[in-house]
């Protein structure tokens, strides 16, 4: 009898260890099947006029499919953490009468932290002329703005320069982020081949691009996947595109795309010029001065790529800007 009782109680201490062993793996299973991400977030106030509200680590839930993510860390983008990467595209087919809002630009880039290094880039032929590396003298980038050529090129489509910046933009852990000064209109694949309605005898016929460029899914992806956010400044170019209202709401429709699907933001009065750009631009360094950091753990799928995640808060008056993708790694 007292040795069934020992093996009773032996039976019940090994199967105790098993499960306690069990545990353990899943837990090291569950460890190991996430991978670390890293994504810069701006915090607004639902209310525009009032005061951004500050943010701790436990106030940002983010959500991948139906999961909740385990956040690790929410650094403030301010002090010791204040360092920004600022690139600032003009597109060359504006009109020159944008003179009188370069001053607003310029004063944008002088009040700049110390801490802030800012590029000047002029967008034509589908690439960027790049008239001011990154540099820390805010007087020496603001010098290097100058009146767009107001003039078309070959192939003008602001997309592709976005995407031409940002491949071959080094990657730092450090914010990085793109004011845009454009129309959006993508001049080189303004038309588009179709099939005649009325028949096959009357072949091919070009019309009007009839969505926005294919272009401005592409300069989207890499941005997101590069950690990039970009605003854009609407403004208004030269030439017959500019004139037409249809390629008008397609281009200020695909800077409002980019800006959104990034984190950023577009600031237009619709399609009409702006007077001023100063309130748009103090509107961004506002965005600039409540970023944070966000580190969390995500779930990787087969092989690396973009993921969906989605940032919300429950503070009071608080509501998250934020990329709708993020890049996630390998799990191995």
């Amino acid at each position: 009898m007292k040795s069934d009782r020992a093996a009773l109680g032996i039976f019940i201490l090994l199967s105790g260890l098993t499960i306690a062993t069990r545990s353990m793996n899943s837990q090291e299973k569950a460890s190991a099947s996430t991978v670390q991400v890293h994504a810069v977030i701006t915090v607004e106030a639902q209310r525009e006029e009032s005061e951004v509200p500050s943010l701790q680590q436990g106030d940002v839930k983010i959500k991948q499919g139906r999961n909740f993510l385990n956040v690790t860390q929410l650094i403030p983008a301010r002090g010791e953490n204040d360092a920004l990467q600022m690139f600032i595209l003009i597109d060359d087919t504006l009109d020159s009468r944008i003179g009188n809002n370069l001053n607003d630009l310029r004063d944008f880039i002088n009040g700049q932290s110390a801490s802030t290094v800012i590029g000047i880039g002029y967008m034509s032929n589908a690439t960027v002329n790049v008239v001011q590396n990154f540099t820390s003298d805010h007087a020496l980038a603001a010098k290097a703005v100058r009146l767009p050529l107001g003039r078309l090129s070959a192939m003008d489509s602001p997309y592709l320069s976005l995407i031409s910046l940002v491949k071959g933009w080094n990657q730092q852990k450090v914010r990085r982020e793109v004011l845009m000064v454009s129309d959006g209109i993508d001049r080189l694949r303004g038309e588009q081949p179709s099939s005649s309605r009325l028949g096959p005898s009357f072949g091919t016929v070009y019309h009007s691009m009839p969505t926005m460029s294919p272009d401005v899914n592409s300069a989207s992806e890499i941005s997101q996947r590069y950690n990039v956010i970009v605003y854009s400044i609407y403004a208004t170019s030269v030439g017959r595109a500019a004139r037409s209202s249809w390629d008008l709401q397609l281009g200020l429709s695909g800077l409002s795309k980019v800006a959104e699907e990034t984190g950023g933001d577009v600031f237009s009065l619709g399609t009409s010029s702006l007077v001023s750009f100063k309130p748009y631009l103090d509107r961004l360094q506002k965005y600039l001065g409540n970023q944070y950091y966000a580190v969390f753990q995500a779930v990787p799928g087969r092989r690396p790529g973009l993921q969906r995640v989605n940032f919300t808060t429950e503070v009071p008056n608080a509501e998250i800007a934020a990329a709708d993708n993020v890049w996630v790694g390998s799990g191995s």
